[in-house]
């Protein structure tokens, strides 16, 4: 190894000779003064060009990566990223994808174990419905299972907002949210409002609702709407997480992804929470959605045309 370094490095002063004096130089003088061959010194001449050239076309690709990676200022992983590419016509491969990441110290986010427990437990009453999923999330198709959620969301020196949502289970389409300063009751009422108003055409007699018990969903008004609607309501187990994990799994992404440093009131953490949404409904694409986004791949199932050009 020292042999070849000291080669080398005659190899690298003969170039620097002869760039310095516009390849005026005798290139076989050259060689025999330093005691290396002419044709060693082409091989490895031949061999840099080659290492400049995919050095070139690494940072060309990297610099793709890297503009699907900031793709309207959420990180990606590489997943992520190669579903961001595909979807913009752009194929590579993702194993090239993670070699580039790792070349170029591009990480992936890492979901952070989640530090929030639940936010309020469930109140003892008689309204109280039936476990009608048993965690079948995806067996029925689109708009047949609903899930809600309520979550909470630091902000500016440990001030909190509360987001409900509504998740089609099947696509992973955040349907309606709403996001409230107050922990008050209206605002999950107003999230099942939104939801009839945009989506109730689409929803069915069969459609289920699902959700922890808390007391928002054990109240009489929830109930009312929901009856009302001709949707079926069903809730998870007592303290059991697993039976509404998908919602809890975009609660976690989105805690993960969401820029909270540049929000220092309310309305500003309502703008970037419309922000994500949006983004996440639009442009964040899943594996397991066909590589599309919830959006497109809604309207994927109803047009039965694939968006991406195979």
């Amino acid at each position: 190894m020292e042999v070849q370094a000291k080669t080398e490095e005659k190899f690298k002063i003969i170039q620097q000779m002869l760039s310095r004096n516009n390849n005026l130089l005798n290139i076989s003088w050259l060689c025999e003064y330093a005691g290396v061959s002419r044709s060693g010194y082409y091989n490895w001449l031949s061999s840099k060009d080659h290492r400049n050239k995919k050095e070139e076309e690494d940072r060309k690709d990297f610099e793709i990566i890297l503009a699907a990676y900031q793709f309207r200022g959420y990180d990606k992983g590489k997943r992520g990223i190669y579903m961001r590419l595909l979807n913009t016509g752009v194929r590579m491969n993702i194993k090239k994808i993670s070699r580039l990441m790792k070349k170029f110290n591009l990480t992936c986010p890492i979901r952070k174990a989640n530090p929030y427990r639940r936010m309020a437990k469930a109140l003892k009453t008689n309204n109280v419905a039936e476990n009608l999923l048993n965690r079948e999330f995806t067996n029925y198709g689109a708009r047949m299972v609903l899930l809600t959620d309520i979550t909470y969301i630091s902000y500016a020196n440990s001030q909190r907002a509360y987001l409900s949502t509504i998740l089609d289970a099947y696509t992973k389409q955040i349907l309606a949210y709403v996001l409230s300063e107050s922990l008050e009751i209206d605002f999950v009422l107003e999230t099942v409002h939104i939801l009839i108003r945009e989506h109730g055409i689409s929803l069915t007699s069969e459609t289920l609702i699902h959700s922890d018990q808390g007391c928002h969903y054990t109240s009489v008004k929830f109930q009312e709407i929901i009856s009302k609607q001709e949707i079926r309501q069903s809730m998870s187990r007592r303290g059991n997480c697993w039976d509404n994990a998908p919602q809890e799994s975009f609660f976690g992404h989105m805690k993960d992804e969401i820029h909270l440093g540049k929000c220092n009131t309310f309305n500003l953490l309502k703008q970037e929470t419309d922000n994500y949404i949006d983004y996440y409904n639009n442009n964040r694409y899943q594996w397991n959605l066909a590589k599309l986004s919830p959006n497109k791949y809604y309207e994927y199932l109803e047009t039965g045309e694939y968006p991406i050009k195979i």
